[in-house]
């Protein structure tokens, strides 16, 4: 198996690096750190809301979807607000489809009194919602029948992550649930998730909106005869750039929209400062690969620059072995043996016995007695060759598995190294896919094994 590719230049001129064995067929962890204890955190009524966050493809909604049965079967009301539109949630929870609406989940252990509910975010809805819950009937029918508008709630810039802090906000002002889980939408950095809805809402109560509002609020076509030269030289200007037509459907979405504008900016600071309390938790959610952890590391840093207070980092598919004392390098040196024996590696006695007169001596068995199978024999020496063969691939196999599992110890010591205080809860990698509520219980349990199980510094050597 090929090595990791050569460390960019802020990973190679860290001093914690230097600590790490360059012998890759060997195990060290530094200090790991704090253990990020996952049943506390579920348990303490103080917390309201997890936020799951990280790059595409790590595990979030498998983790939240984990951490929300766990909760449940530990007697908490809860909902899951996914945003991923894959269907393997729902599935998972044994739902045919989810929507914009909390689906109560069958089949958890309610033994302790708790509920599990789960909803997938449906951003036109979410915004379709907001339209009717804050204009009469005749001004939200032409706002949901603008063209401009269908375009903006379907997919501009920024509204998915606007709408599932929109949405998060609507679930915690009903207090309804005793804790609401988020799976955030997969960004590319935290800027994306963190920054969407301001600008978003900047954006709704924004100069160019004004602008675009001035004609409309003096009077439509006769109004444009009061504005000044530069008014309409902006608005021309626009026309040519974005063209007629659609100039008119935003003026006329403006218009429409006039009263509730302020409303979109004044709800996402409302929402940021919900995401700065006490009651939120945030966990960010990674892979034991190199790109995965720095953009969890990005994460974690951005996270503390805004004040959004973080329980730790969940750190999934980590893979393990259950003979660390048999490093890569004898492993391969074994399998090299086996390949390529040599006449000192061949066992005593095998040569003397091929050698030796008594071999062929029939007296010295019976003559009804059928002889044993000669060492030197071609059906015996075939037996040996396969045996040997099976052996060196599974050697092999190890040395693999050995040199992965140093790969992904020297990743996650650097961002131990850089980030000492984030406490860390590791999740085994699974043999297959979650797909249903034993898969989701199995993920809940092996995040909270990292609790009573204190990782210690260890090595293993050949």
């Amino acid at each position: 198996m090929s090595s990791d590719p050569s460390p960019t230049r802020d990973e190679s001129a860290s001093a914690p690096d230097a600590a790490l064995l360059h012998d890759t067929g060997s195990v060290r962890a530094l200090n790991p750190g704090p253990v990020l204890e996952v049943d506390p955190l579920l348990d303490d009524p103080e917390t309201r809301i997890i936020v799951c966050c990280g790059s595409g493809g790590v595990g979030k909604t498998t983790t939240a979807a984990a951490l929300g049965l766990r909760a449940a079967e530990r007697g908490r009301k809860v909902v899951v607000l996914t945003i991923d539109p894959a269907r393997r949630l729902a599935q998972s929870m044994g739902i045919d489809a989810l929507d914009n609406t909390p689906r109560r989940v069958k089949g958890i252990e309610d033994t302790a009194g708790g509920e599990l509910h789960a909803m997938m975010l449906d951003m036109k809805r979410t915004f379709d919602e907001i339209v009717e819950g804050h204009a009469d009937r005749g001004r939200a029918a032409a706002i949901l029948g603008n063209p401009f508008y269908q375009s903006l709630s379907a997919g501009f810039a920024g509204t998915q992550e606007y709408m599932a802090m929109e949405k998060l906000g609507q679930l915690r002002a009903r207090d309804e649930w005793d804790l609401i889980v988020v799976d955030t939408p997969p960004s590319r950095s935290a800027l994306d998730f963190l920054d969407a809805p301001k600008r978003l809402g900047s954006f709704l109560d924004g100069k160019l909106i004004r602008v675009l509002m001035a004609p409309a609020k003096v009077g439509g076509r006769a109004g444009m005869k009061f504005l000044n030269v530069g008014m309409s030289m902006m608005t021309g200007a626009l026309g040519k750039l974005l063209g007629g037509q659609l100039l008119k459907d935003v003026q006329t979405f403006v218009a429409a929209m006039d009263t509730m504008f302020g409303g979109f900016r004044t709800r996402a600071d409302a929402t940021y400062k919900l995401l700065q309390a006490p009651g939120t938790a945030f966990l960010v959610v990674a892979a034991p690969e190199r790109d995965a952890l720095r953009e969890a590391a990005y994460f974690v840093e951005r996270l503390a620059a805004e004040d959004m207070p973080l329980a730790g980092l969940v750190l999934n598919r980590v893979h393990g072995s259950g003979a660390v004392q048999l490093s890569a390098e004898r492993a391969l040196a074994a399998a090299e043996n086996l390949e390529e024996p040599r006449i000192v590696d061949q066992p005593g006695g095998k040569a003397g016995l091929r050698n030796s007169p008594d071999t062929y001596d029939s007296s010295s068995s019976p003559a009804s007695e059928a002889p044993e199978p000669d060492a030197g024999s071609p059906a015996a020496t075939d037996q040996d060759r396969s045996v040997e063969h099976l052996t060196a691939g599974l050697l092999r196999l190890h040395a693999e598995r050995m040199q992965l599992l140093s790969r992904e110890q020297r990743t996650r010591d650097r961002f131990t190294a850089r980030h000492p205080e984030v406490a860390v809860a590791e999740v085994a990698a699974l043999p297959g896919d979650v797909h249903d509520l034993v898969g989701l219980r199995d993920v809940g349990d092996r995040l909270a094994a990292n609790q009573d199980e204190r990782p210690e510094e260890h090595e293993a050597h050949g």
